[in-house]
């Protein structure tokens, strides 16, 4: 883990956490060596590559997969990772993250600290890949023939995506829902008001599901604890995507999924069983169901069982299926048993790796 003040320090290139609050300008990242994209930085979730990162509390996780050079830069300063896998950077304020080892017991009255307010405030990504996404996720919704309808971030993004590196995963959906007409509008990075601004700007126009299945919110918890203002923030966003969804698709019962433990800081579980609590009540057994796995996920502690994760946030197709498992009585319940022909959307994926129309040049990032 990379501790530093503000300007300068180094760390270990190989997934390290940092937590960066940005001195104003958006960072936006590029992956280049000699003008060629190698290197795939990664944020929190965000499956695009470049992204953009806001000023707010983001959490970045970069993986060395190449030897080529890795830079993010703004008004305020650069990150280099060089070819001795080493991460140098200046000019931007970065906090120490606790140990992904410590205690699960963060007190709930303490400040939240590098977190912003607003997550029941309808918020569009501004990265352009993320807009890219949205405006396919709006023509995906206008194929219609989509009868349950996921929606959240990348944690539902990588289970129904056609993108090649989580090809396993969507074998898994479709072995799971195929038949049941199912839809996934998750995208990755998403924090609750960016699904809110999503639902509200057309992605949910006209689909009237019979079923919608939210995860979301572990993107608004994020690495560091931020106690009780913090969770009521996060409760109020997922009751605002709610709202939305039944304004937008009145017929449909919404299904409300706890949001898994995250381990790469244990101390933000009290957190997420307090939000999923409140998920819970809000729950009518009839047009708002709620469904929580983690206790076959984790222990009693959050503390995730073997080969549930590879990187401690994102489910192995172990962790998917045992969602689906929970899902599939629900869909039966209220759609019968899956057909044998499926009308549903093909996947979409992220548009940098798919979209040929779209590509980014290799000297410039999206």
């Amino acid at each position: 883990m990379a501790t530093a003040a503000f300007g300068q320090g180094t760390g270990n290139a190989l997934q390290t956490n940092f937590t960066w609050i940005a001195a104003g300008a958006n960072i936006d990242l590029t992956t280049a060596a000699n003008g060629t994209p190698t290197g795939v930085p990664r944020y929190a979730g965000q499956d695009g590559l470049p992204a953009t990162f806001t000023d707010y509390g983001d959490i970045m996780t970069f993986d060395r997969q190449t030897a080529g050079p890795v830079s993010a830069t703004s008004n305020t300063g650069a990150l280099v990772l060089n070819n001795s896998g080493a991460i140098s950077f200046t000019g931007f304020a970065q906090t120490t993250l606790p140990s992904a080892a410590g205690s699960t017991s963060a007190a709930p009255g303490q400040p939240m600290r590098g977190y912003r307010p607003g997550a029941d405030k309808p918020s569009a990504r501004a990265d352009k890949n993320s807009q890219r996404a949205h405006e396919q996720l709006v023509e995906k919704a206008k194929l219609g023939g989509i009868d349950v309808y996921f929606v959240g971030d990348s944690i539902t993004r990588r289970w129904g995506t056609k993108d090649s590196q989580y090809h396993e995963m969507l074998e898994n959906w479709t072995t799971n829902f195929f038949g049941w007409n199912v839809g996934d509008f998750g995208w990755g990075a998403d924090a609750t008001q960016n699904i809110l601004w999503r639902l509200e700007n057309g992605e949910l126009d006209g689909v009237n599901p019979k079923i919608i299945v939210l995860l979301a919110g572990i993107n608004n918890v994020g690495m560091i604890p931020g106690g009780e203002e913090k969770v009521a923030d996060i409760t109020r966003g997922l009751q605002a995507i709610v709202k939305v969804a039944q304004e937008k698709a009145p017929a449909a019962v919404i299904i409300l999924t706890g949001i898994f433990p995250r381990n790469d800081n244990l101390a933000v579980i009290p957190e997420i069983n307090q939000i999923n609590e409140s998920l819970a009540k809000m729950a009518d057994g009839k047009k708002i169901r709620y469904v929580n796995i983690n206790d076959k996920l984790a222990d009693a502690d959050g503390k995730l069982f073997p080969g549930m994760s590879r990187d401690r946030l994102h489910p192995t197709v172990k962790g998917y299926q045992i969602w689906a498992d929970a899902l599939k009585p629900i869909f039966t319940e209220i759609l019968g048993p899956p057909a044998r022909t499926d009308h549903a959307p093909p996947p979409s994926g992220d548009p940098s790796l798919n979209d040929s129309l779209n590509a980014v040049p290799a000297n410039k990032a999206n």
